[in-house]
């Protein structure tokens, strides 16, 4: 067995345990991401608005993805639904 694929199979209680985490509580964290989104525009006074806007995006597309993940009947492997 290979380092890699010894990595994987180690971490692969992790990522099913964030997974989990992520479908129980992705509504508590994408508010969270807003909030610190909203503080961290205010302290820059609007200087990187696009580019913070862009982040918290990317960022929810992450939970959202890592949630869909551990949906009943979806294959771990599978692209998450379309919106």
């Amino acid at each position: 067995m290979s380092f890699l694929d010894t990595l994987k199979a180690k971490l692969s209680p992790a990522r099913d345990k964030v997974g989990e985490l992520a479908h129980q509580h992705g509504d508590k964290v994408g508010h969270g991401l807003d909030k610190a989104a909203r503080t961290v525009d205010e302290k820059t006074k609007g200087k990187y608005s696009d580019k913070i806007e862009s982040g918290t995006q990317k960022a929810k597309d992450a939970i959202e993805r890592l949630s869909h993940k551990h949906e009943e009947g979806t294959p771990p492997d599978a692209p998450p639904p379309a919106s």
